[in-house]
């Protein structure tokens, strides 16, 4: 089946953070957005369909994410997709990942507690740990010794991993992932693996799930986190899961969501879409997989030529470029300021996620978008080189 990732889809006027929230973060309105990590694509033709024929059966009562087949459709696309058996029963749900990993957080770790994460650091990981009052530990990626030492704080609570990476799209070999485990074990640090980017990963490339990793015995305290709504770019209908490695502590965790937060019945329309994606979306993710490599080689090539220091490759999983531009010796403000009010683009800077230097500029969006944006990024990096 084609599916047509060049169509341009007006999302002016849709409340969209992207797009109709472009002045909040950058200050000036109408500026072309590379920035939240949503894709400009249409979901789905099924997860339409699906909504489709829930919104026609016309009744939105209270719902429950253990009837129906929430459950098995996760299940079955964790053993196709990834290779994984997951227990259906060890499963939890909440609106978000983000949420997920607050109650984590609530439950895990106490004020002033050392959370450990890589840098660069998706912000919504800092917000979510220090607006909670815990304290934010980063080391940069791929550093084992810096991971070591932070972990044996006698306060480092827990290892907080993006898997695959955010925002620089690495995928972390199983090797590695063992050896995370075997840290955190001998530091008795908990594991929350946020996995919501893992069904982009690119062709080359495999993503490992935190549940293959953590084998019986590890320790209690491990969660997976995810979500179906970013790979198949339904994030507004809100909802996630994960899998919590205790029964005590996923009881435990599903009693704070139903009693403490109120939140027993989730989104019906994200149940009926995740069910639909993970049921029938597959040759869809398949052909947007492939579409944003053609995107991905499409930037390396016009960063070749027009800032060839940068020497930037595609990343190994995800829509989102993290290029490097410290051989450029270019101030993060004034860039910011070039691609703004000259160019009249809006890209995010390196120093959201602590890494002044780069920039992150998402590319899920129909190639024509991606290259005006790229090109723009180029012209106003040059003018500030020269």
């Amino acid at each position: 089946m084609a599916f047509d990732f060049d169509r341009a889809i007006d999302r002016r006027g849709t409340w969209s953070v992207q797009w109709d929230g472009i002045s909040d973060r950058f200050g000036v309105p109408d500026l072309l957005p590379f920035t939240i990590s949503d894709m400009d694509f249409g979901s789905p033709p099924a997860v339409l369909d699906a909504l489709r024929a829930r919104v026609d059966h016309g009744v939105f009562g209270y719902t429950d994410w253990r009837l129906g087949e929430f459950r098995e459709a996760v299940r079955d696309w964790y053993a196709t997709r990834h290779g994984t058996a997951v227990d259906p029963e060890a499963m939890v749900y909440a609106p978000s990942v983000l949420n997920q990993l607050s109650q984590l957080l609530r439950m895990w770790t106490g004020p002033g507690d050392g959370v450990v994460v890589h840098t660069p650091t998706y912000d919504g990981f800092r917000k979510a740990v220090t607006g909670l009052g815990r304290e934010l530990r980063g080391v940069p990626v791929g550093d084992t010794e810096a991971l070591e030492r932070e972990l044996a704080r006698p306060d480092s609570r827990m290892l907080l991993l993006c898997s695959p990476h955010n925002p620089t799209g690495r995928v972390w070999r199983e090797e590695e992932l063992k050896e995370f485990a075997e840290l955190a074990e001998r530091h008795g640090a908990a594991v929350v693996s946020d996995e919501i980017h893992a069904d982009l990963t690119g062709d080359g490339h495999r993503h490992v799930p935190w549940a293959a990793i953590a084998e019986p015995g590890r320790g209690r305290r491990w969660a997976l986190v995810t979500s179906g709504t970013k790979a198949f770019n339904f994030p507004a209908l809100s909802g996630s899961y994960g899998f919590l490695g205790d029964p005590e502590e996923r009881a435990a965790f599903v009693r704070r969501m139903e009693t403490g937060e109120g939140l027993a019945s989730p989104a019906v329309l994200s149940l009926t879409a995740h069910i639909a994606a993970y049921r029938h979306g597959a040759p869809w993710l398949d052909a947007l997989r492939a579409y944003v490599a053609g995107t991905m080689s499409l930037i390396r090539e016009r960063l070749a030529d027009g800032l060839p220091e940068t020497d930037w490759s595609p990343p190994q999983a995800g829509y989102l470029a993290w290029i490097d531009l410290r051989p450029l010796g270019i101030d993060e403000t004034a860039l910011q300021e070039e691609l703004v009010r000259t160019e009249r683009v809006a890209i995010m800077p390196g120093g959201v996620y602590g890494t002044p230097g780069f920039v992150r500029l998402n590319a899920g969006c129909p190639r024509a978008k991606a290259e005006r944006g790229v090109d723009a990024l180029i012209r106003a990096a040059t003018r500030l080189r020269t």
